[in-house]
């Protein structure tokens, strides 16, 4: 690679959140209590390398619940699902999983509060993701989706008095705040949450690479291009007055984005590796090493799906059953749940 990158400066936190943690997690606990194929409603994280893992592992990604063979496990994936999805997976699969985000169920049941309260709803959002996607169906007469780009446009509601404005949790901060203002400017009772729906990972990782972008000349936001929250990294960095690409990986580095550039920020969208990360970094090759930029790791967890643990305890259970061994109370399988992460997951799902 031409040139010589004096140092790399690296957004401190970056990649995986608690979410996808969760649902990396869980998908790899279905590939190890049942035999292939298991079954996942869309992509379980939007990653490439990801989705490649769990393929490896016998994991066959579905966009309809219709293509699942009836008495097949199947998992639904973080972004969150229709209500009508789930109906639909319940006849049909043997065992159904949902991996959302607790965040994204938090706004999905904001939406519906807010419908039955007789709001007209603005949810902020991208036009056919995932996570839109199920959210709008939770109230979808009562939903007008709004591009954070676009604006309210010609939005005349019902009664102005009765709007409530929420957001895709992956948003930029600034789509979210340019909407935000334009909304409370035209309705005065605009209802919102009171802690944005904009999740604590999302807007986290913004703020680290936006203190990334201030000092260097060009930023590399490692994730996937169906990821909104990396495309969202990338935006943010842009705005902060650097030059930022998306790259799936060093692969995807070039050479001519480096010429003359000595300090080359790196980041990843929620849903990255850390082993992308890394390679990246390496490709990079810094000459003066690397310095950590940004506010520091996050402690959130988010425990497994209540499905999978109850799956999980009823296993253990008759396992112990079958041997005269029960013994209440007994620590069982995902009691040591925090100790090991989504990486070491896809390391596990890696070796077979």
């Amino acid at each position: 690679m031409p040139g010589v990158v004096e140092r790399v400066l690296l957004a401190e936190p970056r990649g995986f959140c608690a979410g996808v943690e969760m649902a990396i997690k869980a998908l790899t606990w279905m590939t190890r209590v049942f035999p292939p194929p298991v079954y996942c409603y869309h992509q379980i994280v939007h990653n490439a390398s990801v989705v490649a893992v769990f393929e490896a592992a016998g994991v066959v990604f579905v966009d309809d619940v219709a293509a699942v063979p009836p008495g097949t496990p199947v998992m639904l994936s973080a972004h969150g699902s229709a209500p009508g999805v789930a109906e639909a997976a319940a006849p049909r699969a043997s065992v159904v999983v949902d991996a959302v985000c607790p965040l994204v169920t938090k706004v999905h049941h904001e939406v519906r509060r807010m419908a039955a309260e007789g709001y007209q709803i603005l949810y902020v959002g991208h036009a056919g993701h995932d996570e839109a996607v199920g959210t709008i169906a939770e109230a979808p007469g009562s939903v007008t989706l709004v591009d954070p780009q676009a604006g309210l446009g010609g939005f005349a509601p019902a009664d102005p008095n009765r709007v409530a404005l929420l957001a895709q949790t992956t948003l930029g901060h600034h789509e979210w705040e340019e909407v935000l203002h334009e909304a409370s400017g035209r309705f005065a009772n605009l209802w919102t949450a009171r802690k944005s729906d904009l999740c604590y990972a999302t807007t986290n990782r913004q703020a680290a690479v936006e203190a990334v972008a201030a000092r260097a000349g060009v930023v590399l936001v490692v994730g996937s291009e169906t990821s909104s929250n990396t495309r969202a990294l990338v935006r943010v960095a842009q705005a902060a007055g650097a030059a930022a690409h998306r790259i799936d990986g060093p692969e995807s580095i070039d050479p001519s984005w480096l010429a003359g550039v000595q300090l080359v920020g790196v980041t990843a969208g929620a849903s990255a590796p850390e082993g992308s990360v890394s390679r990246v970094v390496g490709r990079l090759a810094p000459r003066d090493g690397v310095e950590v930029v940004g506010a520091g790791g996050e402690a959130e967890y988010f425990p497994p799906p209540p499905q999978l643990r109850s799956l999980l305890l009823a296993l253990q259970s008759a396992v112990e059953g079958a041997f005269g061994a029960c013994q209440p109370g007994r620590p069982g399988p995902l009691d040591d749940d925090r100790s090991w992460g989504a990486a070491r997951a896809l390391e596990l799902l890696a070796a077979g």
